[in-house]
């Protein structure tokens, strides 16, 4: 009898394991199939972080009860999937970043400010979080500051976020688009600069998308020009009620298929536009004239097809000096780097830092960068 239930049991598990193998395989695919016609899949892609765990459980677990072929079938798998798992994890040692720039380095920082979370002047606890974001902004010394979801108002009674950032932290040039966003309050991303700004313009992305946008500025960099690009791609527009649902359906208190319809059908909208952005992203870069970076909010993880159209060959600076996860989404789930710096080959990378405080709803993020060569 106890030889019939080993034998039950093993089979079980190693049916168990090649069906989540199979899965995990499939979402190893999701950066290669476009999510206007594979949106279905690309949801699988946030699950992929657990449906790793799950494969390399299964891995040490065969190595532990001593059968080294059953642990092929996830060893086999981890090989197949290593572009996906080489994309999420980054494999170096935390260092501490060295906040004294070296002769040579260019600074560049990047944040997704949730419009600095108060817009109205006043004195309540937003407000001094707002001021506390200017105070990380100004710790960091950066040469390039990218802003995403930054807001600013020529209304006096509300906040002009520009001034500020000009004269009390150190960066007299800046491009922004000025999208309004109601009576004199305008909503975009930003880029500030300690260089001179010698050119600068935008692309807007194609409705249905929302109103986002790639700004790029050509910056005088010692006898230099490079290209600095910034942008935010469409989000899930999760709402309140939204993230009521998603607690519940963590929690076990309701039903997941009535809960979860309207955040599915916000979640296809947003895989299939970002696709859209990225293709445009990807598009533009390939033509840039100058050395550049791309500093984005890209609203999706680094298993996406966002993400792989998006970078292409370019360098990820979380994966060249960064440990681990890297998560740069401070809610719903540990897993999400959806936040990234960029950039092309004729940058060396030297070292980079996540600012995990909860200021936004987002992570700052920091990386120093040498030029390798003069421009022809």
């Amino acid at each position: 009898m106890s030889s019939k239930f080993r034998l039950f049991t093993k089979r079980f598990f190693i049916i168990i394991n090649i069906i989540v193998v199979a899965v995990f395989l499939l979402a190893c695919l999701i950066p290669y199939l476009n999510p206007k016609t594979w949106w279905f899949i690309s949801f699988l892609g946030l699950a992929f972080p657990f449906l790793l765990f799950i494969v390399l459980a299964f891995l040490i677990w065969w190595l532990i009860v001593l059968k080294p072929k059953l642990a092929l079938i996830s060893a086999v798998a981890l090989l197949l999937g290593y572009k996906s798992i080489t994309a999420f994890l980054a494999f170096h040692s935390p260092k501490t970043f060295n906040y004294k720039k070296q002769a040579g380095n260019l600074r560049v920082a990047s944040w997704n400010v949730a419009r600095f979370l108060e817009l109205k002047r006043n004195n309540n606890e937003a407000s001094m979080k707002r001021l506390n974001m200017f105070e990380q902004i100004k710790q960091q010394d950066a040469d390039i500051l990218c802003l995403q979801e930054f807001h600013t108002s020529t209304n006096p009674d509300y906040y002009d976020n520009i001034t500020p950032i000009q004269k009390e932290l150190g960066y007299p040039y800046f491009y922004f688009s000025f999208d309004e966003d109601g009576d004199r309050h305008y909503y975009s991303s930003i880029i500030f600069s300690k260089f001179p700004i010698i050119d600068s313009g935008l692309v807007r992305y194609p409705r249905p998308t929302l109103p986002d946008v790639l700004l790029f500025t050509d910056i005088k960099y010692n006898k230099d020009t490079i290209r600095v690009y910034t942008t935010h791609l469409q989000s899930n527009l999760l709402d309140k009620k939204d993230y009521e649902r998603l607690n519940k359906i963590k929690s076990g208190e309701d039903s997941i298929v009535s809960n979860s319809k309207n955040i599915l059908a916000k979640l296809k909208r947003g895989s299939v536009n970002r696709g859209i952005q990225a293709t445009i992203i990807s598009d533009i870069l390939g033509v840039s004239p100058y050395p550049f970076l791309l500093c984005a909010d890209l609203n999706d993880i680094p298993n996406s097809y966002t993400y792989f159209t998006a970078k292409g060959n370019l360098q990820d600076a979380f994966l060249k000096k960064g440990a681990g996860i890297g998560r740069t989404f401070a809610s719903i789930s540990p897993t999400l780097r959806i936040d990234y710096i960029f950039t092309d080959k004729q940058f060396k990378i030297i070292q980079f830092n996540r600012i995990a405080k909860r200021l936004s709803d987002h992570y700052m993020l920091v990386a120093d960068v040498e030029l390798k060569s003069p421009n022809p």
